[in-house]
């Protein structure tokens, strides 16, 4: 239930059409939580019909141009609510795992490679991160922006532990002797 309470996010954050969202989560809140356009579409649509959020009064979109949502009482109070709850750590679940696992059994095939790839992926997304660190969260910081600094951290703290365990993988698979 958690892409609903992210466009609950993005809208309090500021209110915003569906397209808006959308690159909204394809520039930020996408490196944590991703979502199609159509599925944010699908949601916001969703969230106005349970009376969370609303087209602004001010704005009558005539055809082709765009709503701006916002989020209304019962929205906010439904993402209070949430903040608050617990939930336990979802359990890792990544092909890769059961593909090294696989490969003890039947070889390591085009392994080598793929280990290669993802390297560079997560290298270049730390890079990203650490970017948007240094531009975003280089001087004093607000609540809020403290807040967004961790999230960020803790992309930044994943990227590090994959960079670093792909690279020992890699060195694992190189120097199998068979």
């Amino acid at each position: 239930m958690s892409l609903p309470h992210a466009i609950l996010t993005a809208l309090l954050e500021k209110p915003s059409s569906g397209l808006e969202v959308a690159r909204r989560f394809d520039k930020s809140i996408g490196y944590f939580w991703s979502a199609t356009h159509q599925q944010i579409y699908r949601e916001m649509n969703k969230l106005e019909a349970a009376g969370l959020i609303r087209a602004r009064d001010t704005e009558v979109a005539a055809q082709g141009q765009r709503k701006t949502y916002e989020v209304l009482p019962e929205g906010r109070d439904e993402l209070v609510r949430w903040v608050g709850e617990s939930h336990d750590p979802r359990p890792l679940r990544d092909p890769l795992l059961l593909r090294l696992r696989a490969a003890a059994t039947v070889g390591i095939g085009g392994l080598e490679v793929e280990l290669e790839r993802l390297l560079a992926l997560h290298q270049d997304e730390l890079q990203t991160y650490l970017g948007i660190e240094q531009r975003d969260f280089a001087g004093e910081l607000t609540d809020a922006g403290k807040l967004q600094h961790i999230v960020l951290q803790a992309g930044i703290g994943m990227r590090v532990f994959w960079v670093e365990w792909l690279t020992s993988a890699l060195e694992t698979v190189r120097n199998l002797e068979g």
